[in-house]
């Protein structure tokens, strides 16, 4: 058996384009001969999958997943809105928002996760999708969240089938209350999350480092003002203010009536429900939020392929 040298694992990564990892491990397991190791990381997809890895997946799903007290979410992105519409493709999102319910939304978790019926984990099947696809597939994300007593609802943005779409919501309801409230509201609640995207359910909760940005632009704005330092002090009060009702959950205008605020929905149900209704948490996750796409000219592509 040839040693495995770290020169070896970097040859056969330039080849192939494989991980690190895959191509020590291709290397161990043909006893170090590396036109073997290629043939090895073709049969399990690894090499077209890397070659494919440097590409924007920027499309794609999030799914969703709701079982008694508890809800999970993932976003399983792709290349194109095409295969997104790929039934291969939706299979597998919502079979990963299942598992990532019982693996509690954690990643490495999911990942090594089996999926039923495939005989494969949850990594090797995003592999084997890649090779048969033929697109970069990546799991992004994944999120969990439980009640110990209320109920945990969902909802999915441009749903191309039942919890799966483009937006989704998970919203978290404490409460003894009567179940049917607790699914209305809650439906509600993750609808105007879908839209509003709140930061936080209550100021309290929000990441003081950007409560301390807004707080610093907005000095710098009164005091451009010339008035006094008392009168400054005052504007930034009320223009936090203003970000709080913009961004916090609770100080947020309900959107499905353009004027309660959410803390006064609450208090409603609660009352329809006959115990106090309170969020413990929501998770928000649009489609691609966050990743540079990329914006390429067609007719410039079509030129540099004529040469």
């Amino acid at each position: 058996m040839a040693e495995i040298t770290t020169t070896l694992v970097k040859d056969l990564r330039t080849r192939t384009g494989a991980g690190m990892m895959d191509c020590k491990k291709a290397l161990t397991e043909t006893g170090g001969d590396i036109e073997a190791a290629v043939d090895w990381l073709r049969t399990k997809g690894l090499a077209a999958a890397a070659k494919k890895a440097g590409r924007v997946a920027a499309e794609g799903l999030i799914g969703v997943a709701v079982e008694g007290n508890a809800g999970a979410m993932v976003e399983i992105n792709t290349e194109t809105d095409f295969v997104a519409r790929n039934d291969q493709f939706q299979g597998l999102a919502a079979a990963v928002a299942e598992i990532a319910l019982g693996a509690e939304g954690d990643m490495e978790r999911i990942a090594k996760a089996p999926v039923p019926g495939a005989g494969r984990t949850v990594a090797e099947e995003i592999v084997h999708a890649v090779a048969t696809i033929g697109e970069n597939i990546s799991l992004r994300r994944a999120a969990r969240i439980a009640v110990t007593q209320g109920a945990v609802v969902s909802y999915v943005h441009g749903a191309v089938r039942p919890g799966l779409g483009r937006i989704g919501v998970l919203v978290g309801l404490e409460s003894a209350g009567k179940p049917e409230v607790l699914e209305s509201v809650g439906k509600q609640l993750a609808m105007h999350i879908a839209a509003a995207n709140p930061l936080a359910v209550t100021a309290e909760a929000l990441d003081p480092a950007v409560v301390e940005r807004e707080r610093a632009i907005h000095m710098e704005q009164a005091k451009a003002s010339g008035k006094p330092a008392e009168i400054v002090e005052k504007m930034v009060v009320g223009r936090l203010r203003k970000f709080f009702e913009e961004v916090v959950l609770l100080d947020q205008t309900f959107v499905i009536d353009g004027e309660t605020r959410i803390a006064k929905v609450l208090e409603q149900a609660s009352k329809e429900a006959g115990a106090p209704v309170r969020v413990s948490g929501f998770v928000r996750f649009a489609l691609g939020e966050g990743i540079e796409k990329r914006t390429d000219d067609f007719a410039e592509e079509v030129a540099k392929m004529a040469g």
